[in-house]
């Protein structure tokens, strides 16, 4: 992996631990825009919450342990701990919005739906439709 990492490296004018996290950004990038086609149900949402408990617990142990994020960003090719940690809060704020975009388009064809249905019910059955109209047009 290393070589791999030594030869693309500077063939895209990066170290190789950029590199790393720059490959690793851009697989979340995907992933999230890949999950917004995905259909969702019970296991996403489970996996969601985990994703959130996984990112607050991230959260708390940066606050804690400070250095630990420095020498982890260091290992990954980002210069401060900080640097990664607004890195993973943009990737996490994709995948929010990611989120909201699929909950819009959802509620959206609920409701295209319920307002559809609402119509056809309360429709006036053509034989009624018929009779008012010959009525009024004779009359």
């Amino acid at each position: 992996m290393d070589t791999l990492l030594e030869a693309l490296g500077p063939a895209l004018g990066v170290s190789g631990r950029t590199f790393i996290i720059q490959l690793l950004l851009v697989a979340g990038i995907v992933a999230i825009v890949a999950w917004l086609f995905v259909k969702r149900g019970a296991k996403q949402l489970a996996v969601r919450r985990l994703l959130v408990i996984a990112f607050a617990v991230f959260a708390a142990l940066t606050v804690l342990f400070p250095t630990m994020l420095t020498r982890v960003a260091h290992m990954v090719g980002v210069g401060r701990g900080a640097d990664l940690l607004l890195y993973a809060t943009v990737l996490v704020l994709l995948g929010f919005l990611a989120l909201q975009e699929a909950r819009t388009k959802n509620a959206e064809k609920r409701t295209t739906y319920l307002a559809r249905r609402l119509s056809l019910d309360e429709a006036e059955p053509a034989e009624q439709y018929r009779e008012r109209s010959l009525r009024e047009h004779d009359g």
